[in-house]
């Protein structure tokens, strides 16, 4: 039983998923996926799930081992910051254009 309605036990989330709990702690010791305490137990924040339903596609559905989930997660982290930048270009451009 989750902590809060945020939170989502480790070994809860594996049950229903049908997943290894030792996935998640690989994707916790890679530094990709925040793993919470509380009372001595596990928790997966519901922010994160988006996240760790992509990873969990890329390992079980596509045979993607850690090593390549890391390198995805780094190309998508910089694809994000660029697009992020691309915006702010944009909006720093349409000052200057003329309407």
């Amino acid at each position: 039983m989750p902590v809060n309605k945020e939170l989502i036990a480790k070994e809860e989330y594996c049950s229903i998923n049908n997943i290894e709990v030792a996935f998640i702690d690989r994707l916790y010791e890679y530094g990709l996926l925040e793993i919470r305490s509380v009372e001595q137990r596990h928790f997966i924040h519901l922010d994160q799930l988006q996240t760790l339903e992509r990873f969990t596609r890329l390992h079980y559905d596509l045979d993607i081992n850690m090593e390549g989930i890391d390198a995805i997660a780094n190309l998508l982290e910089r694809v994000k910051t660029m697009q992020q930048e691309i915006q702010e270009l944009k909006s720093r451009l349409h000052i200057y254009s003329i309407e």
